[in-house]
């Protein structure tokens, strides 16, 4: 059945609906990163026009040229996601470096096949370093990693993934249910959990606090989405939809408060610390107002 487009800015609108979540940038995986999987198809004219042996020379530099500019693309992201967080470590894997080295490959066996060995050099290297000023290079060291236990960074990794998982399952269930509406409505709730997931990344001494929410509720947030989109999709039931957006609204709630609970006491402890270490100066003698 169709449905009336709405949004935040649309004539009787929620001014609440989620046009985007906090902090939200504009993706820089656009249309730079876009070109360079269509470009490459070009070799494909070259390569049915050529012999035999310069056809192979063609496709296997277009494979080279899609595979850089896939590495690429998932570079970018990986730097974005680097960017937006306080604490992060580096890529495990260079792309965007990769996808410089496999361009420069890719355009010098093109040059190879069309030209001869001198063009092929050029075109190497004009394509691998025209790339890196273009796309930059990845990170190469870990941010906010100072003083943080690497042991506990993994566990806030593995939790912060495992979270993501039970969203992401959530948007695609609630697909199903078909209602535009309650999707917003899911979407404002995932903004909430991710508060609470950017704020146990950025302190992972919370994580034991928030196992609970990131863990048990999600999940059950979960499976609550899953049998509601199956049961409204089927018979369209006004009540299951007051009952599950009634739940969403007690777990955002939850999900707040605890987040404001865990910034607080984080706020405690620094107090804590700056008294301690006054202490300390005042029994040493040095005075500090």
């Amino acid at each position: 059945m169709a449905q009336r487009f709405g949004g935040k800015h649309s004539p009787g609108g929620d001014p609440a609906a989620p046009g985007t979540y906090r902090g939200a940038a504009r993706s820089r995986a656009g249309a730079r990163v876009n070109l360079l999987f269509f470009l490459p198809l070009l070799l494909i004219w070259r390569a049915f026009t050529a012999d035999p042996v310069q056809m192979a020379q063609y496709l296997v530099a277009l494979g080279l040229l899609i595979l850089a500019a896939w590495l690429t693309r998932e570079g970018v992201l990986a730097q974005e996601a680097y960017d937006n967080r306080k604490v992060a470590r580096r890529p495990a894997v260079p792309r965007k470096l990769l996808g410089s080295v496999l361009t420069g490959a890719g355009l010098g066996l093109a040059g190879f096949a069309g030209f001869g060995v001198p063009e092929a050099g050029i075109f190497a290297v004009l394509g691998a370093v025209l790339h890196g000023m273009s796309f930059g290079l990845d990170p190469m060291s870990d941010k906010g990693m100072e003083g943080i236990d690497q042991f506990q960074t993994d566990r806030v990794a593995r939790a912060v993934e495992e979270a993501e998982k039970h969203l992401a399952a959530m948007t695609d269930a609630v697909k199903r249910a078909g209602d535009r509406g309650v999707a917003d409505r899911v979407a404002r709730f995932q903004t909430t959990v991710r508060d609470m997931l950017r704020t146990v990344e950025n302190d992972p001494r919370d994580l034991t606090a928030a196992r609970k929410y990131m863990g048990v509720y999600l999940m059950g947030a979960r499976d609550a989405t899953v049998k509601f989109s199956d049961i409204y999709a089927r018979s369209q039931s006004a009540q299951a939809k007051t009952d599950y957006l009634s739940l969403l609204t007690d777990l955002e709630q939850q999900f707040d408060a605890k987040t404001k609970k865990m910034l607080l006491d984080d706020h405690s402890d620094l107090t804590i610390e700056i008294d301690v270490l006054r202490d300390r100066l005042q029994r040493e003698g040095v005075r500090t107002e």
